[in-house]
């Protein structure tokens, strides 16, 4: 009786417990985004797609692929390099989800060098 007591109260307080947080990390793959100037970044307007990006800052555009490991962590990798830094893939952390942006950090290549950063949703 104690058992299925016991069972009974484990199974009503697992089922109570529900999150109110609606998982929805995935919307960062998709739409249009701004990278503000300012922190070591000029502004960058971005356009992605499931396995392209769009990159314009300056007068500069690069196509770029995508490749997103999880909801998380992406790489990135320029389709037509310009030089050699643009060889190396870049990989992206998303460290913390805001209300439409999230703050991440980039590391090029297998280099030490690393930024971070803060990317907005407009679309």
């Amino acid at each position: 009786m104690k058992y299925i007591f016991s069972l009974l109260v484990f199974f009503i307080l697992f089922s109570s417990c529900s999150s109110e947080i609606k998982d929805n990390s995935d919307q960062f793959k998709t739409g249009l985004f701004e990278i503000p100037s300012g922190k070591g970044f000029v502004k960058e307007t971005i356009i992605r797609t499931d396995s392209l990006q769009i990159s314009k800052h300056g007068n500069e555009i690069d196509t770029l692929s995508i490749n997103w490991k999880n909801n998380f962590f992406y790489t990135l990798r320029y389709i037509n390099p310009k030089n050699d830094l643009q060889k190396d893939p870049m990989f992206v952390q998303i460290n913390k989800i805001k209300k439409g942006s999230y703050d991440f950090t980039v590391k090029i290549g297998f280099s030490k060098f690393s930024k971070k950063g803060t990317i907005y949703k407009i679309k």
